[in-house]
């Protein structure tokens, strides 16, 4: 891997923020965005950032997003991070729709004046752990499980941290853990949550596949309604929208899509 002086962009997406790469233009692997993105993503010593996104060359698509938790873990797919790299993508020349892969999934992105719309090509199932955890599993790209709360306990950020932890490293989700989401339902199609997210190791201002995995366990618990339904996700950060569609034959979810904010914050060179 080459030292040196690294070009970056800087992006966020209602708030959840990333270090953006070209390994187009880089002598880098994936394995050396692992290796860095603990530096890069360091708020007192970095650029700062809740991971780092890297596009490369694809067989399959337009692009391959690379995406590494601020850890360096991998962090499966980041809708967050789609929107984001999918804008960024777009200001490289890519078309306005496009497509991206990330491991053996193709997304398919939208790319507009105020924000971006991914399709997700995953059906999801909704699960009940059990009283004993008191969560509902979904896989909606990368790990969650999903815990009703109430209003008040979105804004107690030290409990939801503590709460968080435990459950993310809880026997039952090893070796790999789980991302903790925290829901309060608002209306039939309106939703508040928060985050935990495992690789960040905090709550965070917004998670795209939390907003997914949280709006279809709202819609479990609302007598899985079958059809195409959309909802409101607001996360402190800002405000995310999904539309799935419910099969009562099949108990499962496809169609998922995920619109949000995907902005650039600024560029610049990290000298290593």
């Amino acid at each position: 891997m080459n030292q040196g002086s690294i070009p970056f962009t800087k992006m966020e997406g209602a708030g959840n923020d990333f270090v953006v790469l070209d390994l187009r233009t880089l002598d880098w692997n994936e394995q050396d965005v692992s290796e860095w993105a603990p530096r890069l993503c360091n708020r007192r010593y970095g650029i700062g950032a809740d991971g780092v996104l890297a596009l490369d060359h694809s067989n399959e698509a337009h692009y391959t997003m690379v995406y590494k938790n601020a850890d360096g873990s991998d962090a499966g797919m980041c809708g967050n991070g789609g929107r984001c790299i999918a804008r960024y993508a777009h200001s490289l020349d890519f078309p306005n729709e496009h497509r991206f892969q990330v491991h053996d999934q193709v997304y398919r992105a939208e790319v507009g004046e105020t924000g971006v719309l991914l399709h997700f090509p995953v059906k999801a199932r909704v699960t009940y752990l059990g009283d004993d955890i008191g969560a509902y599993q979904v896989d909606p790209g990368t790990e969650h499980i999903v815990l009703p709360a109430e209003k008040q306990e979105l804004g107690d950020h030290e409990k939801l941290r503590e709460k968080g932890r435990e459950l993310r490293y809880h026997d039952r989700f090893q070796p790999i853990g789980t991302n903790v989401n925290f829901m309060h339902g608002e209306s039939d199609s309106s939703i508040s949550i928060q985050t935990y997210e495992r690789g960040v190791e905090n709550v965070t201002l917004a998670c795209g596949t939390g907003a997914l995995a949280s709006a279809l366990t709202w819609h479990h618990l609302q007598n899985k309604r079958g059809g195409t339904h959309k909802f409101s996700v607001k996360a402190e950060g800002g405000e995310l929208h999904v539309e799935l569609t419910y099969n009562h034959e099949t108990d499962t979810y496809t169609d998922l899509k995920l619109g949000g904010p995907a902005h650039f914050v600024f560029e610049g060179t990290y000298f290593s």
